[in-house]
């Protein structure tokens, strides 16, 4: 669907619903996301031959400054194959332990503004949790890692010379010292670029969209830029967030006028359909 912009304003307050997928949409205490962590690390040292002692704190530091350890591993250095880092730590998941959620599923359903996931992770991944949750058709479309990044292919090796690779736990240990992280080539959550990006691909007005994320920072940057947050898996509410969920399952106990604005649903003025580059369809 696009926004139409010189069409007059719904009366709904709410016309899109943005998701994160991992840990929002299912719980934490699944334990795919310790499987997720593992995966990560073995791949760092099979894959990059990072030394085994230091991966750990690598891969806080990383996610500390770049959102994702993808993110990280490519702005202080090291080259691979965005494909072969996601088929990697994806490929081993045990997709078992996740199953349908058939009361998620008919909340989704019953509620009638549009519904997009937003995730860091990959296309493939996005599309084996929605299939074990039973929620593939619950969606508009799901913006990814493709669709904000460019993947292209081949392999590009480690760095054969170690000065090549950004020393991030040193960079920590000087706290002010002058020294300037470098970027990272990968667009992901919590940064702004991501979320501009995601309002352009599916046409998202910010002020008139309810995000749901398990992350307080990708929450308190949606917050900034305009989103109306929820902070899924925490019953208290803090700085950046509207709504506290402890389950996505009471989202209807919070929000009871996402059901309540059925009548209206019909004047929500749209046309088409959003061209959304990656989308997961059932």
């Amino acid at each position: 669907m696009e926004y139409e912009e010189n069409q007059p304003v719904a009366l709904e307050k709410y016309d899109c619903l943005l998701f994160d997928l991992d840990e929002t949409l299912y719980p934490n205490s699944s334990g795919l996301a310790q499987h997720v962590t593992k995966n990560i690390e073995e791949y760092m040292i099979q894959k990059l031959r990072i030394e085994e002692s230091q991966v750990p704190e690598l891969c806080v530091s990383l996610y500390k400054y770049y959102g994702t350890t993808l993110a990280g591993l490519r702005a202080i250095g090291y080259k691979f194959d965005y494909d072969d880092f996601h088929n990697f730590v994806h490929g081993k998941l045990p997709y078992d332990i996740l199953k349908p959620d058939l009361v998620l599923r008919n909340l989704l359903h019953s509620v009638p503004v549009r519904k997009v996931v937003f995730t860091n992770a990959d296309k493939n991944h996005a599309e084996r949790v929605l299939n074990r949750l039973g929620l593939e058709d619950c969606f508009e479309g799901v913006i990814c890692f493709e669709t904000l990044n460019n993947t292209n292919k081949g392999n590009n090796p480690v760095e054969e010379d170690e000065n090549a690779v950004f020393d991030i736990n040193e960079y920590r240990a000087a706290l002010n010292a002058g020294i300037a992280l470098p970027r990272s080539p990968v667009v992901c959550k919590p940064f702004e670029e991501a979320f501009d990006q995601v309002f352009k691909i599916a046409c998202i007005n910010p002020q008139r969209t309810l995000f749901f994320d398990d992350s307080i920072r990708n929450l308190q940057t949606g917050k900034q830029l305009g989103l109306n947050t929820v902070w899924v898996g925490s019953s208290h509410r803090t700085e950046g967030v509207d709504y506290a969920l402890e389950s996505i399952h009471n989202i209807k106990e919070a929000l009871p006028e996402l059901w309540e604005a059925n009548e209206k649903s019909e004047d929500v003025r749209y046309s088409g359909k959003v061209a959304i580059e990656t989308s997961v369809k059932a």
